[in-house]
């Protein structure tokens, strides 16, 4: 990244924009991890009918009940949230390390 600015760093908005698309792309491959985990943190589907035998079990069943794309249930809400959080953060973290920096501490 520094090569291709003539050597000069990034600035905390690259940073935080460089945080928010990682994040944002972390988010939703893993979105259907995340519906898993929810899945079998409530213990048991709409019809009362418990999540008892693991992850694998859990999947299976939403994929065969609900379909695939139940899989990605909240994407754009999961997207949208850790995408502001990473820009937030990696912006923040670096103009804070910058500041530091150039006050020689």
């Amino acid at each position: 990244w520094t090569a291709g600015r003539g050597g000069e760093p990034l600035t905390p908005a690259h940073v935080a924009a460089c945080g928010s698309v990682c994040g944002g792309f972390a988010a939703g491959l893993t979105t259907p991890l995340d519906v898993v985990k929810t899945r079998l943190m409530l213990g048991a589907d709409a019809r009362g009918v418990p999540y008892d035998r693991g992850a694998a079990e859990c999947f299976t069943r939403i994929v065969a009940d609900e379909g695939a794309a139940a899989l990605m249930s909240g994407l754009s809400a999961r997207v949208f949230w850790i995408s502001l959080g990473g820009f937030l953060f990696f912006g923040a973290y670096d103009a804070a390390t910058t500041g530091l920096v150039n006050m020689g501490v």
